[in-house]
């Protein structure tokens, strides 16, 4: 007998392409339609309660809690939001909001990216140290530090103004945190190619840094637009003047005015919910954008 004749039968190798089981492309495929399916269904219970907010602003008072639910409007009422405006301060209360998330907004992004640059490129001893202890206030809830806070304020003669809202919310810890993770994404080669060829530090921080990083800062924006519009605690406790209050001030004295008048409450909820809507589908690529991006390693 040959040693041919004792050798094993090679294993049978399968082509890269073939697939062994039949039945599995089709099992994925039937995984994934239920996996769509949960999502919609999330989607449509997440979206539900907006739906009918704007549903019950457009009917009139008394059909808006009736049994069985009637989820279109009739007769569609849309004078309530014309009503609205004419028997509250709308105007006012949407300006102050307004003012202030774009105020803080700016604020936010202009010294978090400028502070970040600086934790993430510049060497300093004690930097991370420093950093550690700055980042640390973030858990630190404002409940703890609130009435200091606030006597503070009162010293300063910064209470019942606007420009107590703006030195509470405009720099914070989160948004150093935020741009530091996505500096540190960006080649190091790039900000040393520049020093080479004599450019100042913050000409890197605004000629390079800046451009490169607009989906962090999108992100960044947009979380601190919407956190600003709808704080509810820092104005009730700085504001008490009626011409200084936000939408969320204002729609609480709203409803304790009209407590049964329900489909100008949803209206008036409507209104305060539509500008973040808009901002957030504006800049929703953005911000998923910086959201994915944001501490990954380049």
């Amino acid at each position: 007998m040959t040693a041919t004749d004792l050798s094993l039968p090679a294993p049978a190798v399968a082509a890269p392409g073939n697939r062994s089981a039949p039945g599995r492309p089709v099992r994925s495929r039937g995984w994934r339609l239920v996996g769509y399916a949960a999502l919609v269904l999330a989607a449509a219970g997440l979206l539900l309660p907006f739906y009918w907010m704007v549903v019950a602003s457009l009917k009139t008072n008394s059909d808006v809690f009736t049994v069985p639910i009637t989820w279109l409007p009739d007769p569609v009422v849309w004078r309530n939001y014309l009503d609205i405006w004419q028997r509250s301060d709308m105007t006012t209360w949407l300006w102050n909001t307004l003012l202030l998330s774009v105020v803080v907004t700016l604020l936010q992004v202009v010294t978090g990216s400028f502070a970040a640059y600086g934790f993430a490129r510049v060497r300093f001893p004690g930097r991370n140290a420093l950093f550690l202890a700055y980042i640390g206030t973030i858990a630190v809830p404002w409940q703890s530090y609130m009435i200091p806070q606030f006597i503070l304020m009162s010293k300063l003669q910064l209470s019942n103004t606007l420009w107590s809202i703006v030195a509470l919310q405009a720099f914070g810890a989160f948004g150093v945190f935020l741009m530091k993770q996505f500096y540190e994404t960006i080649p190091e080669e790039l900000s040393e190619s520049a020093r080479v060829d004599g450019l100042s530090e913050f000409g890197i921080y605004r000629r390079i840094m800046l451009p490169l990083s607009r989906p962090a800062l999108a992100s960044l924006a947009l979380l601190t637009f919407v956190t600003t519009w709808n704080d509810y605690l820092g104005p009730l406790i700085y504001l008490r003047s009626p011409e200084l209050r936000t939408i969320q001030l204002g729609l609480n004295t709203f409803i304790s005015q009209y407590n049964a008048e329900y489909a100008l409450i949803m209206t008036g909820s409507v209104l305060s919910v539509l500008p973040v809507a808009v901002i957030f589908l504006l800049g929703q690529r953005h911000f998923i954008e910086g959201i994915a991006t944001t501490g990954l390693k380049g």
